[in-house]
């Protein structure tokens, strides 16, 4: 009941997203994004059980307070370690767990998880249960509207009813089928068609779930057109590659009414954080990789990605790279 509680909230809290993304999530990336919005639910990239299990947290889980509110996605298929898992990022303070039954890597198959999982619903529905037994925190699945020839909506509806059925009250749904041989995982996330309709219906078949959308979506207008048919939108690449479009999401999706940060003022924003990670001896191009499509499709966004990008890995830079930068985007 709990859960229950834990989701509902959520629900009203999070119509907005931004999707795990291997090599972008990041901890960085996630503070730059904040000094964007402050509302939407960010995730950090898939972290395997094997990985948490044997690992080192410090540099797997920690986060900055000012990234929340932020999700684990875990990577794993065995009930057991993906609940232990849960119960660390619960104890991290994490504040709610993914399991990622959408990735179709050839790594992640070899695993027995990602989207292959979706040919094994009752195995999903064990971890499920298994993690929301030992954790308050809210468990949740991204997974994909089908694998290979397992893509009718039937085969989708009736993962969705056994999952949830263990428990999982919040689903997010990549709207594109997944091959899990012959395409790449670039391939995946642009050749096989989009089919929202189905996710839609989904919806209106469990009104009583969370059903959150996933896949192409690249502007705010998108967004609030599917929110007349779904609970949440996830945005994925166009977060990377435009993050300024999150700059009026917390007013035109949360209603905030204060205003958002000039992109001059998102990067004197990130000074200090730079200084610190600088401090304890991390490369600023680490952390300006991230910033670089700050300015896309304005005037000067050449200049500025060039300038960082020819100067941010040098011995010693700081941020006078970016103060640089800056002015020969905006004078």
């Amino acid at each position: 009941m709990n859960n229950l509680r834990s989701i509902s909230t959520l629900n009203q809290s999070y119509p907005l997203s931004i999707a795990p993304m291997m090599d972008r999530t990041d901890r960085h990336y996630r503070y730059f994004m904040r000094q964007i919005t402050r509302r939407t639910l960010l995730y950090t990239e898939m972290v395997t059980t094997a990985a948490i299990l044997h690992g080192d947290h410090e540099k797997l889980l920690s986060f900055s307070p000012e990234e929340k509110p932020l999700v684990l996605q875990l990577g794993g298929d065995h009930p057991h370690h993906l609940a232990t898992c849960a119960k660390i990022a619960e104890d991290w303070g994490y504040d709610q767990v993914n399991l990622n039954v959408g990735c179709p890597s050839d790594r992640v198959q070899n695993g027995n998880f990602g989207a292959c999982l979706m040919a094994q619903p009752e195995l999903v529905a064990q971890a499920i249960k298994a993690m929301q037994k030992v954790v308050q925190i809210p468990v949740t699945v991204k997974h994909r509207i089908g694998i290979d020839d397992r893509d009718r909506y039937e085969d989708m509806a009736d993962f969705v009813r056994i999952v949830s059925e263990a428990g999982c009250q919040h689903f997010t749904v990549h709207a594109r089928k997944a091959w899990l041989q012959g395409l790449s995982p670039k391939e995946n996330r642009t050749i096989p068609p989009l089919r929202y309709q189905e996710v839609h219906q989904l919806k209106q078949e469990f009104p009583h779930l969370l059903i959150e959308i996933n896949g192409g979506f690249k502007t705010l207008t998108e967004v609030k057109e599917q929110l007349q048919f779904v609970d949440a939108v996830m945005i994925g690449r166009a977060a990377y590659d435009h993050p300024y479009l999150f700059a009026i999401a917390d007013q035109e999706i949360y209603g905030e009414k204060t205003p958002p940060l000039t992109r001059r003022e998102v990067i004197e924003a990130m000074y200090p954080y730079l200084e610190y990670w600088l401090q304890k001896g991390v490369k600023l191009n680490s952390i300006t990789r991230h910033l670089l499509e700050l300015f896309a499709g304005q005037p000067g966004t050449k200049a500025w990605k060039r300038y960082i990008s020819e100067n941010a890995h040098l011995p010693g830079a700081g941020v006078e790279v970016l103060q640089q930068a800056l002015e020969k985007v905006l004078g």
